[in-house]
């Protein structure tokens, strides 16, 4: 019977996953944003921790898709430019 990692060890891969997708951010970075609340950090427990890291990792991501999006939108409305160069260059 496997064993589910502990909330330590989650917690662990949570930050790998976050390093993974936002190389230029240190750790130091993401456990201030995370943990932006909580006040003193001596009494959070692990499971603590980990809700925390997981809804950042949730609002992260989902702020990187906004952004994307917006890239795409402003790109459709500038699509008659960029179909006029087109044109041009052939």
């Amino acid at each position: 019977m496997s064993r589910s990692a502990s909330a330590y060890n989650q917690v662990l891969q949570m930050l790998q996953k976050l390093h993974k997708m936002f190389p230029s951010y240190n750790m130091g970075r993401h456990l201030s944003m995370a943990m932006d609340g909580y006040g003193d950090m001596w009494n959070v427990t692990d499971k603590e921790m980990l809700f925390a890291i997981k809804k950042y990792a949730t609002h992260i991501e989902s702020d990187v898709q906004d952004l994307e999006m917006d890239k795409i939108l402003k790109e459709g409305m500038d699509l008659d430019n960029i179909l006029d160069t087109s044109e041009e260059e052939e």
